[in-house]
């Protein structure tokens, strides 16, 4: 009987290690949400005078909420805004979000991305570059799924990551240019809370061409090390300038 009970145990043990371990494919609405008064009280090249200008402008409620998308198969990933435009002011208002498209062909270890930055629209194509990952001993519970923590570093714009991954959803996807961990990417946090990204809904399904990019899609063709030399002087000539970089370069 106790033998029965152990092969009765180790049966449901390997079935849920085997439904776990199978494919899956989804999407998964993040809202980001970037709080501008904070982030300039950080750069201490910035004069108080431009500071005060910015803390005047947001007011006490300086968060600002973009709403992304991440479309996901076992083999390829697709990020970018849910829409296209922004609504200020109860929808008064609106602006034309900057482009921002993030792909991934993990099957052909391709990365193609269309970014606006410094007035133009770059396409980004290289092999894929995944982040370098620490996985730390924390978790917590994020939409129903038990995360765990890991970090990394922007050593070009100079900021601290902290992902929260979900390995019950086993796809190394994430939001941006954040990805490559043991499971779906839920959270994201820049800055220890300048910029946070959360996953507000869930869906596990087939996504067929939602994970297409757009044929209309045009850019300038550059690589990764042109992409961050770009960056790096953007940085430099901003800081060297006492502007604010990240006026003109998406997160």
């Amino acid at each position: 009987m106790n033998i029965f009970k152990v092969f009765i145990g180790c049966l449901a043990f390997l079935s849920c290690s085997w439904l776990q371990a199978q494919p899956v494919e989804g999407v998964i609405i993040y809202e980001q949400a970037s709080y501008w008064t904070r982030i300039v009280s950080r750069m201490d090249y910035l004069s108080q005078e431009e500071k005060d200008r910015v803390k005047l402008t947001w007011g006490s409620d300086d968060k600002e909420i973009t709403e992304m998308k991440l479309v996901f198969t076992p083999d390829k990933s697709y990020y970018t805004y849910v829409s296209a435009q922004r609504e200020y002011g109860d929808g008064r208002f609106t602006q034309k979000l900057s482009e921002y498209v993030i792909c991934r062909d993990f099957a052909k270890n391709v990365q193609t991305d269309w970014i606006e930055m410094l007035g133009r629209v770059y396409q980004v194509e290289d092999s894929i570059r995944v982040p370098k990952w620490k996985v730390m001993n924390k978790i917590k519970d994020i939409q129903g799924h038990v995360c765990m923590m890991a970090v990394t570093e922007d050593t070009i714009k100079n900021y601290k990551i902290t992902a929260w991954f979900a390995d019950d959803i086993p796809a190394s996807v994430g939001p941006g240019l954040y990805f490559g961990l043991p499971g779906a990417i839920l959270e994201l946090e820049a800055n220890e809370g300048d910029i946070v990204l959360t996953a507000k809904k869930i869906e596990l399904r087939p996504v067929g061409d939602e994970i297409q990019p757009s044929k209309k899609l045009k850019g300038r063709k550059i690589n990764l090390k042109t992409y961050d030399a770009l960056l790096s002087k953007h940085f430099y000539d901003s800081i060297k300038s006492r502007r604010n970089p990240y006026w003109s370069v998406p997160f």
